[in-house]
């Protein structure tokens, strides 16, 4: 049996791929308005079946792939706590995804613990009956399907401008351990001429790996600042994040002022007339609700974006992309 198509990096994406499965979401939420057309993407997978393994709290990332797997008529099942599971017991996590794996014909991970993605990946790969992995956030790693989300989202508002290639992309926050930073940063080195402003605390900065990786992209530049109001007033796009506390280890991040790099509504005035505004969310203070309600404000389409982009994914896996473009 041939090796599946797992999802665990956005480097394992190129440009043509994207464009293809950004049509390709297209196409689903166009088919998906219509009865008729809800049946057939019901039933163009309904003879497979998932397992959503989330071992680290989320709401987002797993009811819009359990949606995703819905829409096409996937029946999926969910191991969130493990504590209700045999690795209570001492069952390394291993045997316990090679178990899973038995049951079903993907697995959607979502785990603290950098790269066990891809271990299982490669575990699974030496088994008779090797299936996908999709990484649905792998530590402070890697989020890959976020930053296809977040892409098409970018794709959609920048449609009627020229494209993702020539923007500005101020990211903000904590970049030193934001998996949807690092991950988006990655996807965007398929694009032309693009300059991503990183905008934080000294203590929050992106780290080397980031930098060399973009370092070796020549058709990107970035630049890093502390000036919050003079970065978002260049940008394009504003991709706000929260801090993400709960990696804490050699620092307390609740010592840290981050007031500085909090969008308020008073900043909506330094924005560009044309901005979008993004946000994987959860928040907190970074993002005043009130911008909600500002044209510019994307991130509670770019988190429903998140459905199709799986969707259209998921279809790609399982190579029934073209059933659906011939719809």
């Amino acid at each position: 049996m041939s090796k599946p198509f797992h999802v665990l990096s956005p480097e394992q994406f190129n440009r043509s791929f994207l464009e293809e499965l950004f049509v390709l979401a297209d196409k689903i939420r166009l088919i998906d308005k219509s009865k008729e057309g809800n049946r057939f993407l019901a039933d163009i997978l309904s003879h497979k079946r998932s397992m959503l393994y989330f071992t680290q709290p989320s709401s987002r990332t797993f009811l819009s792939f359990q949606t995703a797997c819905s829409i096409l008529g996937i029946k999926a099942s969910e191991v969130r706590d493990t504590s209700i599971s045999s690795e209570k017991k001492g069952e390394s996590v291993e045997d316990s995804l090679r178990t899973f794996s038995s049951y079903v014909d993907l697995i959607i991970m979502r785990s603290p613990l950098p790269g066990l993605c891809d271990r299982i990946a490669s575990l699974l790969n030496e088994t008779p009956r090797p299936i996908p992995v999709i990484n649905a956030g792998s530590g402070p790693d890697e989020h890959p399907t976020q930053s296809l989300l977040d892409l098409y989202t970018l794709s959609r508002n920048f449609a009627k401008r020229g494209g993702i290639d020539g923007k500005k992309i101020c990211m903000v926050g904590d970049l030193r351990r934001g998996r949807t930073v690092r991950s988006l940063s990655k996807l965007l080195t398929n694009y032309q001429n693009v300059e991503i402003i990183f905008c934080s605390p000294k203590e929050f900065k992106i780290l080397d790996d980031i930098r060399e990786f973009l370092r070796a992209h020549p058709q990107i530049s970035f630049s890093e600042t502390g000036h919050f109001v003079e970065a978002i007033s260049q940008a394009d796009a504003v991709y706000m994040t929260r801090i993400q506390d709960e990696y804490d280890q050699s620092f307390e991040s609740k010592i840290i002022d981050i007031s500085k790099y909090c969008l308020t509504y008073d900043h909506l005035n330094y924005l560009k007339d044309d901005a979008v505004i993004l946000h994987p969310m959860p928040r907190r203070e970074e993002l005043d609700p009130r911008v909600d309600l500002d044209p510019r404000a994307e991130y509670w389409r770019q988190e429903r974006n998140g459905m199709w982009t799986r969707a259209a994914l998921i279809c790609k896996i399982f190579g029934v992309h073209e059933q659906i473009t011939a719809y």
